[in-house]
This record gives C-alpha cells, structure tokens and sequence, in this order.
C-alpha cells in the first residue's frame, strides 16, 4: 500500500507514474527523484523521456530545466490512476462492505501502515472495531459473521490480511483512560470508515463518562 503502482510495474517507472498521478502541477525531473525516492537522478531522467515520448508523460521546457506531468487525456492515464488511488479504494471499499452490515459498529477505523501509506506486501491492514455488545455478553454469530467476511474480502481486495482489533465501548473507554500506546496510533493514524471520526467519537465517551 505504500507504492500501489508497484503491484503491476515492478520498475522505477512505477514511482515516477506515482508522482505524477498525484499532482497536477508540472515538475522537474530533480523533484521527481525526490518525491519517487527510488533509483537514480539520471535513471528518472532516462524514465521520464521515454515516458514523455509515448505521450503517457508531457514535457514542457521551462528556460534551462524540463518539467513532466502526466498527460491525463492519455487512454493508459485511467489505469495508472486507477493504481495509484488503491489505497483510497481500498479504504471506500471497506466503507461500503460496513455500510452493508446488519449489525453496524458504534465507530471503525483503519490504522497502522496501511492508514499511513508506508506498508508492504506482508503487512496486515489493522482495523479498529469498536461494538454495542458489552463484555459480559458474546457478540452474536451474525456479527461473527460480518467480521469474517470482511476479512476475507480484504484479502481479495488487496492481498493483505486483516487483523481486527475488536473492543466493547467499555474496553475503548479503559483504553483511552489508561493511556494505552496504541491509543496514539489511533490518534495519528486513523483512517474513519465507519461511525464518527476518531477523534469526535473519542471525545464523546470522555465526555459522557466524565458527566456520570
């Protein structure tokens, strides 16, 4: 997830496209090689003009220095933004399936790596669930159910596997109270795909148990 582009363009051209597909704005080949963070300045250069004459990539002379950016009209433009928005996909298509559900959590979010943009082909899309059963009570088979599925089509999806990290409101609260690591992660991270934002969603049972 942290290069989508790569899943189908093993080269350096992958990170090149990626840059590209990410702006609009024109840029040099030297802020390309920055960006891309991959291969060489010259190597780049040598990408991008080869790009540039398939006509995937426009390059325009700016006085003393050349400036790419992807040609968006180009027939092959659709696929390569089709691949560098896959992480967001991935993000909406998780939305969606939770959307869905019979049973709906009170607030689920994507974090770690996969809500960062920096993880790999083994990392796991870690996910915040966070459910009305209370933890005196087993959640019911049909909420058993969803998760499982979920997961299963996250993996068709992206190829990663799930790992859910499932709390009653309770067991949120005690975590945020307690002070919990992972609750930073959360706060830096968190990707929202069901629910509140986190941090509304946070603050609001603060709030409610501190007026108990």
């Amino acid at each position: 997830m942290s290069n989508p582009i790569s899943t189908v363009v093993q080269t350096v051209d992958g990170p090149v496209l990626d840059v590209l597909a990410r702006t609009t704005a024109p840029l040099t080949g030297r802020k390309i090689h920055q960006l891309a963070a991959a291969g060489s300045e010259t190597g780049i250069r040598n990408v991008l003009r080869r790009l540039a004459g398939t006509g995937l990539v426009m390059a325009t002379e700016v006085g003393p220095s050349v400036q790419y950016k992807l040609n968006r009209d180009h027939l092959a433009a659709k696929a390569v933004l089709e691949l560098a928005t896959l992480r967001l996909r991935l993000f909406d298509s998780i939305r969606a399936e939770i959307q869905g559900w019979h049973i709906q959590p009170m607030h689920a979010s994507v974090f770690g790596s996969t809500a960062r943009g920096d993880g790999g082909v083994s990392s796991d899309v870690d996910l915040l669930v966070v459910h009305k059963f209370s933890d005196a009570e087993d959640p019911t088979q049909a909420w058993t159910d969803q998760m499982t599925d979920l997961a299963d089509r996250v993996y068709r999806w992206s190829g990663n596997h799930l790992q859910v990290y499932e709390l009653s409101s309770l067991g949120f609260l005690q975590h945020v109270q307690a002070g919990e690591s992972i609750v930073k992660d959360w706060r830096r991270d968190a990707v929202t795909v069901s629910g509140p934002e986190f941090r509304v969603f946070m603050n609001i049972h603060v709030h409610e148990e501190s007026t108990q």
